[in-house]
């Protein structure tokens, strides 16, 4: 894979309802990709992106997602705009980093906000007539039958079975999978974030899907630490878990098996938020602030979350569910020893097997942790784990395949039957 990687603002962490007031975005000069990469000079394609929140500084997988991808899209020479929900993008600027927004309307509710503005997204696209409407996540893919019937070219993104989320009900699962059976039978193009959602796109759909892995950037290390020390953190000496505040992050076995490791001198540090806070959320942090060593630190970004990354001893993803986890890939990206659950999203990275402890056994991931806690790694281990990282999982090279599914679906001839649409 190549090696260089656009640069953007850093969001890692947690849910931000939409920008910090304190983090205006502004318009900037767009870097130049590596020359390493070769860009043919083609007939621009005009590309309408739906399913995503907006960016940059909003929380998620899919905008991470897509903040990495969209830039180094447009500087391949897509005309790249971004269908952003309104209440989490900002007015102005309504460009950055050569991406468009249209902020469209949607309701702040957990079950319907995507689906709504999925719905008004698509004929806003028909109006408009991109040559591709890129649809991020299952969810949203519901709306592709439509947007075939009403002759837009359609790529899915599936960043993983969503119905498996512990925060949705009976008819929500319902409805995701059923958006992921009529978005994977009827798109024209179909990619997968991983080998294994790939495969479960064959085996359930009969349905090819190109696998390209979510990307990091290979960030520079700050040698600052005035969050730790806002935070009440000594450098090495904190564990450390980056995410949203839901219930398939498993905060509650890392929080038990912090307190069962018992490492002196060392706390847990909980980076994140909630979009849509509920009982889990509460919960979650009534249980941290009755643990002293416990910080939860909230949504954070840019230098102070680089140097929570930077710093810390460990990093730690429990979760029962993830599609390719770009929390850890940064984790990586940061030299720092870290340990995941043993589901088919983290096994993908291809850990050594010390990296891994099966899901929901805190008796074991106390254990992994006081072993890694007992031995500091090396300035070596930690470069050689940053280059290795850089060499597999790089967003240019997930662009430049993002952009041959786009040239392979405007070039798709369609049949007699072209705007008929499969079941799920």
């Amino acid at each position: 894979m190549g090696n260089g990687c656009v640069t953007v603002p850093d969001i890692r962490g947690s849910v931000s309802f939409r920008q910090a007031p304190d983090e205006p975005v502004q318009e900037e000069t767009r870097p130049q990709v590596s020359g390493t990469m070769s860009t043919p000079t083609r007939t621009a394609l005009t590309v309408y992106m739906l399913g995503l929140r907006g960016f940059p500084n909003v929380q998620g997988g899919v905008e991470t997602h897509a903040q990495n991808l969209c830039p180094l899209l447009a500087q391949m020479g897509c005309d790249v705009h971004v269908l952003a929900r309104a209440s989490y993008q900002p007015p102005h600027p309504l460009a950055w980093q050569g991406v468009r927004f249209h902020r469209l309307w949607a309701p702040r509710h957990k079950g319907l906000e995507a689906l709504l503005h999925s719905l008004l997204c698509v004929f806003y696209a028909a109006f408009k007539r991109p040559d591709i409407l890129h649809v991020q996540a299952i969810g949203p893919a519901l709306i592709t039958p439509l947007a075939r019937l009403l002759g837009l070219r359609v790529v899915v993104t599936h960043h993983g079975p969503d119905y498996e989320r512990q925060k949705w009900g009976a008819f929500a699962r319902w409805v995701l999978r059923l958006g992921e059976g009529l978005g994977m039978r009827n798109a024209h193009g179909r990619i997968a974030v991983s080998h294994f959602i790939a495969e479960l796109i064959r085996n359930k759909y009969a349905k090819e899907a190109t696998s390209i892995p979510n990307g990091v950037c290979l960030p520079t290390i700050p040698t600052s630490t005035a969050t730790l020390h806002a935070f009440g953190l000594e450098a090495n000496r904190y564990v450390l878990l980056v995410s949203r505040l839901v219930a398939e992050k498993r905060h509650f076995d890392l929080i038990e098996a912090f307190a069962a490791a018992q490492l002196p001198g060392w706390k847990l540090v909980l980076v994140g938020a909630a979009d849509h806070p509920d009982a889990y959320t509460r919960a979650l942090l009534e249980r941290a602030a009755s643990a002293p060593d416990v910080v939860c630190t909230g949504f954070q970004s840019g230098e102070a979350l680089a140097e929570l990354y930077a710093h810390a001893g460990l990093f730690v993803l429990p979760s029962s569910h993830e599609g390719l986890p770009i929390a850890l890939l940064e984790a990586l990206s940061y030299g720092l020893p870290a340990l995941a659950s043993d589901i088919p999203a983290n096994l993908e990275l291809r850990l050594p097997s010390s990296h891994y402890f099966p899901l929901g056994n805190v008796e074991a991931l106390a254990a992994r942790m006081r072993e890694f806690a007992a031995s500091a790694w090396a300035p070596e281990a930690r470069t050689e784990q940053r280059e290795w990282v850089k060499q597999r999982f790089c967003w240019i090279q997930a662009a430049k395949q993002t952009l041959e599914i786009y040239r392979a679906a405007a070039r798709e001839k369609e049949s007699p039957q072209a705007h008929g649409v499969a079941q799920p």
